[in-house]
């Protein structure tokens, strides 16, 4: 069965590229039928954040990334790491290191005057004498000295490291009790049942030595997949600036989770020139094995691209309920359908159709000067002004867009004139500019009075009185 798992620490939002690593996790484990764990790694005390817990666990829910079993916290298995530290010091595996902070900068002093690469001597690897009094010692791991360690990488293929050139005795445990990363991640990860690994490949150089743990105490080694890493259009390391941050940020901009995720799972993995994947395709088509070596590239176009695709496949009760969000309550039906659909081909993103809804269901509170300028001059003003004096004084109540276009089109024949002379003072009057959807829509969806009164404020504002 494969396992998989995400294990972030707790000191900042979820990221972008943390949730594409989950996503990879997600969807191997949920193919094969296994499982897909959540391990909070919260042993650095001075960086630990609550809230950030929250803030990781918010933006599962949101994007619909369930995992299995409960979440494990590193905090409370600090018993477990200590008794296989002392299971790698029963067996002579692990040692007391008593080298001071002192000592050890000493030491890197001679050796860069050497020219030599700094590192730890194992002057204590096999001591057996008397422990310098006063010294609260670090525990080491007996690491390979000589020889190569590697591994089968399910993305960078056959992997393989001198131990001479980038092993010492590294620190398993620090001198205050606590246990570093590299070991209690290969403890976790192997206690857990973890057996697939999917992260970013920022973490090779920890993985040799992960390696070391494991097989210091005895656990079969899992298959490690380190994906490249996220760069924007420059090529360089993604920041804030280019989308590298808080994964609930790209909910209040106005993107849907299943845009989102198509996004993510296309940055590093493809099949074919497919572009849009529901998550029934992911599961059935996504294997790690196929990400690609290079870093992939963040494009906002393509976000973008792809989340209008999702929005225009919506229903529009469905884009109603998202805008409520943005503090708008559409409640007619019947003008719910004519004004989303007259705004959301041109939407990308849930704000941008929130702005055009309020566009329209907010009367302006100004008018933009260049369409006053080209567009209410004399002859345009008589043709509003006829409209206006029919719209106001018709015994019938128009609704449907068809019944605005009739009256549009009588004060257009009554005074020989052209579309133009008349829609963009209308839109300037309901709208503040000379650009909207179309104006039947518009007046449809304001309703009767509305538009009436939108085009007497107009009037009156620019003392342009009927």
């Amino acid at each position: 069965m494969v396992v998989t798992r995400f294990a972030p620490s707790p000191t900042g939002y979820l990221h972008i590229g943390g949730l594409r690593t989950a996503l990879f996790s997600y969807l191997w484990a949920r193919k094969n039928g296994g499982k897909f764990l959540l391990r909070i790694e919260d042993t650095d005390k001075d960086r630990h954040n609550e809230d950030a817990v929250e803030a990781i666990l918010k933006a599962f829910k949101w994007v619909g990334l369930e995992h299995d079993d409960s979440i494990e916290y590193q905090s409370k298995r600090f018993e477990i790491y200590k008794k296989y530290v002392n299971k790698l010091l029963d067996e002579d595996k692990a040692y007391k290191c008593y080298m001071t902070k002192d000592e050890l900068n000493t030491l890197r002093e001679e050796q860069s005057a050497k020219k030599e690469r700094p590192r730890y001597d194992g002057r204590y690897r096999d001591f057996t004498g008397t422990p310098p009094e006063g010294i609260e010692p670090v525990i080491r791991i007996k690491a390979p000295i000589s020889g190569a360690i590697e591994f089968d990488d399910g993305v960078k293929k056959r992997m393989s490291f001198n131990a001479e050139d980038i092993m010492d005795d590294f620190i398993i445990v620090r001198s205050d009790g606590s246990p570093t990363y590299n070991f209690v991640v290969a403890v976790d990860d192997a206690l857990m049942g973890v057996n697939n690994i999917i992260r970013g490949d920022d973490h090779l150089s920890n993985t040799p030595k992960q390696i070391v743990v494991y097989k210091a105490l005895g656990f079969d080694l899992p298959k490690f997949y380190h994906v490249p890493m996220i760069h924007n259009e420059s090529g360089k390391k993604l920041s804030k600036r280019d989308g590298a941050t808080d994964v609930m940020a790209y909910k209040e901009m106005g993107y849907t989770p299943e845009a989102l995720l198509n996004f993510l799972v296309r940055l590093g993995w493809s099949h074919g020139d497919q572009e849009i994947f529901s998550m029934s395709e992911m599961l059935d088509l996504f294997d790690p094995s196929d990400i690609n070596k290079s870093a992939s590239i963040y494009n906002t176009e393509k976000l973008n691209w792809l989340n209008a695709h999702y929005m225009k496949n919506m229903s529009n009760e469905a884009l109603a309920k998202a805008l409520e969000h943005y503090g708008l309550l559409i409640v007619s039906n019947d003008k719910r359908e004519i004004l989303l659909d007259a705004i959301k081909e041109r939407a990308q993103t849930f704000s941008e159709l929130a702005d055009a809804a309020k566009s329209i269901l907010e009367a302006p509170s100004e008018y933009e000067v260049k369409s006053v300028k080209k567009h209410l001059k004399e002859m345009n003003m008589i043709v509003l002004k006829d409209f206006y004096e029919r719209l106001k004084n018709l015994d019938k109540r128009l609704n449907l867009p068809v019944d605005y276009e009739e009256v549009f089109t009588q004060t257009l024949s009554a005074h020989d004139a052209g579309i133009p002379k008349l829609a963009q003072p209308i839109r300037i009057a309901l709208v503040g500019r000379a650009v909207s959807p179309s104006v039947y829509d518009v007046m449809s969806v304001l309703g009767q009075d509305e538009v009436v009164r939108r085009v007497e404020v107009m009037l009156e504002s620019l003392n342009l009185n009927p």
